[in-house]
């Protein structure tokens, strides 16, 4: 660039070349006058030719390798400015053209340049340098072109210089759309930006995450590169490998780096998706070699060659696989059809002229390989020699040119034209444009930027950007009756980025895209995740099951999500979360029913005692029992113990929550309180020490204990219930399950109310144990002994059981030991008085119970007279021999007394409970 500025900086410059180049009007390929010029840029040789590694000398050297789609592409902007001028648009005002073969090189297009820039009504070889170019008339007041956008920035850069408007109707390099960089270029395709875009959608839709890329060492190549590698990144694609070729055939280095190119596609095996981002000669050389080293794989077409007839007529083109591809939006170019149907020969057009003598070199070559032949034939050096052959040839064959017409790049030229005639129109409105001066470039730039235009009956207008953005079609290479046809697979939306596709046949041929597998891994199935191994790459990866409670529904998940623990589980490898099933001791669970079969037998075996006790009211053994009402009392309790059983089974409620622990907990304290004062009676009715007798005597006061017991339980209930009552919660700890349970509310009082029944229960224990040795038939104090210990062990046995237990069954765990110690205690208090009742009947009577009393009592007396006579005897002894121990003879003697008096309290409380009906003379006598 510095060198062009010097250039510029001189006030004339003189464009001197050599052959073939003698004159600078042998420069100009095709031409034809107007008021008004429009350039041109076209790539028509694809290189120049030249014996050195590098330039030597500056001049232009012979282009070679004539490309039949860019002659076209020529054709095409002489047919759209002939139809402006054969048309109402510029009314009297004629738009003439000055088309240049760029060769493929930047260097050629600027030299081109600069005879755009010439000076009107000067030599076209005159480039004035000015401050302010406002005032400035070049000759030529826009641009079209140049095909690649390597060239375009260049030519770009030059016009910024007087701003001149360039419309590129190829040229998509992204960086193109900034217009502080590029303020005259607009373009009449989108960016690559958008077409890389729905490369990758294509990509994603497809199910592709390992591919490769293909480009050409410039700007273009390197743009389109860098944004193709930033998008693949957002969607979790991966480039297995970047290959870059050199921009222009005439590198010397290009065999070897496509040697290379095509060696790295063949070992990558998983690489089965190739995105190629080249020039069409480039793409000719590639599958040429590909097809060579039987290489097949799915290549994705950018715009410059997915409609390329060179490349769909090279021999077995169908070995390289499948292409897909993007072009741009095609338009109606019947009328361009048309034009090339009646093409005949021009004087000033060399193009056509050079065109005419290659296809006359080929006369005898089939059409499938006429393109080949004129490419090949091109590279050699030419005279053209007229005559009625050569003409003949050229109008017999004019059909062939039709097939090499590529319909996206035709209707873009055709916009860029007729965005030009339209903001022409609108300028020439209030000029006289029939005079060259009538504008100045610059003018006719700002009306470009805003102008809207008709086209086939469609309205277009520039962005922002100076971008067109007409959208894509999406092409398909198909073999049709043996020849490989581009077919149109659908549309893509820019705005929405969507394909829009037009019918089922479509829709199929994009889910068979699908089939095609190109995965650095095997894809992960759904109840997968997948397990990055190459840290450079996401896309390679090991498929590792999810874990239990986590799932995934859809193939190559990067992680496994989570199920919501508090409602839902899933199983390892899952691909769906399973609603959690709510459980609770239900009433049809066996244990439930076991329990509850259980529970009514104990309350049938209350309401059994109840009656056999009722029945025989009067028996000795039902009076020893303490009578009637504390028996009710204490078969009510249980009554009520066995009922509390039920509220632990079925669906948890605040209700039967609450109800029952506290109906448990005061039903068996009262329970346990009368079986307490029973007990107290035995201790006071076989006390032998006075002292302890008479404070057993002030503390023996039945019903007064059964209430302050029983009312101290209350309280404690009470204060849980209103403090921290019971409560339902929903448990989702476990697993698979949801466990609707009782939560106590507070441990602490939990704990209080049993603590209390086992200290009550103890004190029962110790009462009781003292009076274990009473007559066998009527004595309960081994047998509340017994109950309790029964009681102890089940509870004792509980706590860690309970503690360590979770689930549904838990409740379960405290009916077993409700219904443990209930049955201890009732069999233990009842049974064997039923037994001596029922079976026993015989020693249930008056008189029975009177000898027992006195077998007893005889007993006693015996004890207590042995007793006596041993402590008479030591005594005697201790006196005699030791008379200082006086002392001890009375304590001795106070003891014997003791024993008597013992014996008196016996016979009189084993008398009272037959009182009544006994006579008192009998008594007497007893």
């Amino acid at each position: 660039m510095a060198l062009l500025i010097t250039l510029i900086t001189c006030f004339v410059i003189i464009l001197t070349t050599s052959q073939p180049c003698q004159t600078p009007d042998d420069f100009v390929a095709a031409t034809s006058p107007g008021h008004i010029i429009i350039g041109g840029l076209f790539p028509i040789h694809e290189k120049m030719l030249s014996s050195e590694d590098y330039p030597r000398r500056p001049e232009i050297q012979k282009c070679v390798g004539f490309e039949i789609s860019v002659f076209l592409q020529t054709l095409a902007m002489i047919h759209s400015i002939e139809m402006i001028n054969n048309s109402t648009l510029l009314s009297g005002v004629k738009l003439g053209y000055e088309i240049y073969d760029t060769c493929t090189e930047v260097t050629v297009a600027m030299a081109a340049t600069l005879r755009f820039l010439s000076k009107f009504n000067c030599s076209r070889e005159t480039v004035e340098f000015k401050c302010d170019f406002s005032s400035y008339m070049p000759r030529v007041k826009a641009i079209i072109g140049s095909g690649y956008s390597e060239i375009t920035m260049a030519v770009s850069r030059m016009l910024n210089l007087q701003l001149i408007p360039q419309v590129g109707y190829e040229s998509t390099a992204e960086i193109l759309s900034d217009k502080i960089r590029f303020p005259s270029f607009l373009r009449t395709v989108p960016s690559d930006f958008h077409q890389i875009k729905a490369m990758v959608h294509l990509i994603q839709k497809s199910g592709w995450n390992w591919v490769g890329i293909v480009t050409t060492d410039d700007d273009y190549g390197r743009l389109a590169l860098n944004t193709f590698t930033i998008q693949v990144e957002a969607k979790n694609v991966c480039i297995a490998f970047k290959e870059v070729l050199p921009a222009f055939l005439s590198d010397n280095t290009i065999e070897v780096r496509l040697n290379q190119t095509l060696e790295k596609i063949a070992l990558e095996a998983q690489v089965n998706v190739i995105v190629v981002f080249l020039r069409q000669f480039h793409v000719f050389d590639l599958f040429n070699k590909a097809i060579e080293m039987n290489i097949n794989k799915m290549w994705i077409a950018s715009d410059n060659w997915s409609t390329a007839t060179k490349i769909t007529t090279i021999p077995n083109v169908k070995k390289i696989g499948k292409v897909v591809g993007f072009t741009f939006r095609r338009g109606n170019i019947s009328s361009f059809h048309s034009f090339l149907q009646n093409l005949h020969l021009l004087p000033s057009n060399k193009l056509l002229r050079e065109y005419v003598m290659h296809l006359s070199a080929c006369a005898y070559v089939k059409d499938t390989d006429l393109s080949q032949c004129i490419f090949n034939h091109s590279q050699g050096t030419l005279a053209y020699k007229a005559n009625k052959t050569i003409e003949r040839n050229f109008f017999m064959r004019n059909d062939f040119l039709r097939d090499y017409a590529e319909p996206g790049l035709i209707h873009s030229i055709q916009l860029a034209v007729f965005a030009l005639g339209y903001a022409i129109q609108d300028l020439c409105q209030a000029r006289d444009c029939q005079k060259p001066n009538a504008f100045q470039p610059w003018e006719l730039l700002d009306v470009l930027k805003n102008v809207t235009f008709t086209v086939g009956g469609n309205s277009f207008h520039f962005d922002a950007h100076g971008d067109l953005n007409t959208g894509y079609d999406v092409v398909l290479w198909k073999e049709i009756n043996g020849h490989m046809t581009v077919t149109k697979m659908a549309e893509y939306d820019l705005q929405n980025d969507v394909f829009i596709i037009p019918d089922q046949e479509t829709k199929n041929e994009f889910e068979n895209l699908k089939k095609i597998q190109s995965k650095c891994s095997k894809e992960c199935s759904p109840g997968q995740m997948k397990k990055t191994t190459r840290s450079q790459h996401i896309c390679c990866y090991e498929c590792e099951n999810c874990p239990e409670n986590h799932y995934s529904n859809q193939t190559d998940m990067p992680h496994c999500l989570l199920c919501n623990n508090e409602t839902h589980w899933a199983p390892v490898r899952s691909t769906v979360c399973f609603e959690k099933e709510v459980e609770y001791l239900n009433w049809n669970d066996s244990l439930a029913i076991l329990l509850l079969i259980l529970s009514l037998l104990g309350i049938i075996v209350v309401l059994v005692v109840g009656i056999i006790f009722t029945r025989n009211l009067n028996t000795p053994v039902v009076k020893s029992s303490g009578g009637l009402r504390v028996c009710y009392v204490i078969l009510l309790c249980h009554f009520l113990n066995f009922a509390s059983t039920s509220f632990f089974v079925g669906e948890p409620q605040d209700f039967t929550c609450k109800t029952r622990q506290t109906l448990f907990g005061v039903s068996f304290t009262l329970c346990i309180s009368c079986i307490l004062t029973k007990s107290l009676k035995i201790l006071l009715a076989f006390s032998f020490d006075p002292k302890l007798q008479k404070f057993l005597k002030c503390l023996y006061k039945p019903i007064l204990i059964i209430f302050t017991c029983t009312g101290i339980q209350v309280i404690i209930c009470t204060l849980w219930l209103i403090f921290a009552a019971p409560t339902v919660e929903v448990n989702a700890s476990l697993p698979r399950v949801i466990i609707l349970e009782c939560e106590e509310g507070s441990i602490l009082a939990f704990g209080t109310m049993l603590g209390y029944i086992a200290i009550l229960a103890f004190i029962c224990f110790i009462f009781a144990f003292k009076g274990r040795k009473l007559p066998e038939n009527y004595n309960e104090a081994k047998f509340i002994t017994f109950g309790m210990l029964i009681y102890f062990i089940a509870w004792i046995t509980f706590i860690p059981i309970y503690a360590t237990t979770f689930g549904k069954y838990l409740p379960a765990v405290e009916i077993i030991v409700i219904l443990i110690s209930n049955y201890g205690i009732l069999c233990c208090t009842f049974f064997p008085k039923c037994y001596v009742i029922i079976c026993k009947q015989e020693i249930n009577t008056k008189s029975a119970f009177l000898k027992m009393i006195y077998s007893y009592s005889s007993h006693s007396v015996s004890s207590i007279a042995v007793s006596h006579a041993s402590l008479e005897s030591m005594h005697s002894n201790v006196t005699v021999n030791n008379p200082s121990s006086s002392d001890k003879s009375a304590t001795w003697k106070k003891s014997k007394d003791l024993q008597v008096q013992a014996f008196a309290h016996i016979c009189k409380e084993n008398a009272t409970n037959v009182s009544k009906t006994l006579p008192r003379k009998r008594i007497s006598s007893i």
